[in-house]
């Protein structure tokens, strides 16, 4: 229970370094939010508590192509947003967005064979 109490708070420390830096800095906020930092921390704890090779790499390979898809809703909410919608319907559409191309990259990698 502790292991599990400890990865929520490292985690958590780093969600809140991203926004208190962002607050100051956006630009350096979206840099720190751009790395792959909660990716590597949950390979890092997936490996310490089951290190098997072939697990990771397949782990690390369906992340690449779960990360595709949810690149668009960067570009649709600061467009919603500079267009005078606001926040919360903004962050809505870009979430919705997110759900629809997360299925269809799903539908499309069973078609392809890719195993995800």
């Amino acid at each position: 229970m502790g292991y599990l109490i400890a990865k929520a708070l490292i985690s958590g420390v780093i969600i809140a370094i991203v926004s208190e830096v962002a607050k100051r800095q956006p630009g350096l906020g979206a840099l720190i939010a751009s790395l792959p930092l909660i990716s590597v921390m949950g390979m890092i704890w997936l490996w310490l508590e089951r290190p098997d090779p072939e697990n990771m790499a397949r782990h690390a390979a369906a992340t690449f192509w779960y990360v595709l898809p949810s690149l668009p809703m960067f570009l649709l909410i600061p467009a919603l947003l500079w267009r005078g919608w606001g926040f919360w319907p903004a962050l809505l559409l870009g979430c919705g967005l997110t759900v629809l191309l997360y299925t269809g990259m799903t539908w499309l990698a069973i078609r392809l064979g890719f195993d995800l």
